[in-house]
C-alpha cells in the first residue's frame, strides 16, 4: 500500500464554552493513504463537515493534529494556512463558491493567481477539456448550469495539483445525471491521476464507489470499512 498522505490524530472540536459547549468532533483518528478514495458518511449534524474543514485547514481544532505529507497542518500561522489551502488542498463544496464576476478559466485559476504564480496553461487547457467545459471558457457562473458550475469548482480544486481533494457533498445540489457525471470526473482524477480524494456524502451509491467508507455519528468514528483492496 502507498504511504499515508493524511493522518488525523485525536481530533476534537468543541464550539462554545461551559454549559453551552457543543462537541462537534470527539477524539477522531485515522490515516488515509496516498491515492486512496475515501467516503465519509453520517447523518446531518454528525460532525462530518467539521472533520473535512479541519482536514483542509479551514478551521482550527480544539485539540489533536492533522498531518499532511508528514507536516502538522496547524503548526502554521493563519497566513501560512491560507497558502496551504491554496496549494496543498483542493476544496469542493456543495454550493460551488465561484466568484460571480470571474469567467470559467479565471475561477479555475484563482488559487494560482492569488499565489502570484504563473498559470500552467497546458494543465488548464487539459482540465477544461477533461471537465467538458471547452467553449465555455469565457462564460460567467450565472451563464452556466449547476452541473457546469460544479465542474468549474472541480477544475479550481485540481488546478494546483493538490495533495488531497476534499469534497463536501459535491453532488448535493445536482440532479441524478449531473451527480453521476461529477462523481465520474472525481473518480477518474483519483484513478488516473492518483489524486487522493475524500468525499463527504449522504448518497450511498457515491459511498459505495469509494475504496473505503468512514462513518461518523455524534462526532465519533463508528465504522471504518475498506470496500476495495
Amino acid at each position: 500500500m502507498d504511504m499515508d498522505i493524511l493522518t488525523v490524530s485525536h481530533l476534537t472540536k468543541v464550539y462554545g464554552e461551559g454549559e453551552n459547549a457543543t462537541v462537534a468532533l470527539n477524539d477522531v483518528s485515522f490515516s488515509i493513504a496516498e491515492g486512496e478514495f475515501v467516503a465519509i458518511v453520517g447523518s446531518s449534524g454528525s460532525g462530518k463537515s467539521t472533520l473535512l474543514h479541519l482536514m483542509g485547514g479551514v478551521d482550527r481544532p480544539t485539540s489533536g493534529t492533522v498531518l499532511l505529507n508528514g507536516t502538522d497542518v496547524y503548526s502554521r500561522s493563519d497566513e501560512e494556512l491560507a497558502v496551504f489551502r491554496r496549494r496543498e488542498v483542493g476544496l469542493v463544496y456543495q454550493f460551488y463558491n465561484l466568484v460571480p464576476v470571474l469567467n470559467t478559466v479565471e475561477n479555475m485559476t484563482l488559487p494560482v493567481a492569488l499565489d502570484g504564480r504563473t498559470v500552467n496553461e497546458a494543465r488548464c487547457t487539459a482540465l477544461v477539456e477533461k471537465l467538458g467545459l471547452a467553449g465555455l471558457e469565457a462564460h460567467l457562473p450565472n451563464q452556466l448550469s449547476g452541473g457546469q458550475q460544479q465542474r468549474v469548482a472541480i477544475g479550481r480544486a485540481l488546478m494546483n495539483g493538490p495533495a488531497v481533494v476534499l469534497a463536501d457533498e459535491p453532488t448535493g445540489n445536482l440532479d441524478t445525471r449531473n451527480s453521476c457525471e461529477i462523481m465520474r470526473l472525481l473518480t477518474e482524477s483519483n484513478r488516473t491521476l492518483g489524486q487522493t480524494l475524500v468525499v463527504i456524502t449522504h448518497d450511498e451509491a457515491i459511498a459505495l464507489s469509494a475504496d473505503r467508507i468512514i462513518a461518523i455519528e455524534d462526532g465519533s468514528v463508528v465504522r471504518d470499512e475498506r470496500i476495495r483492496p
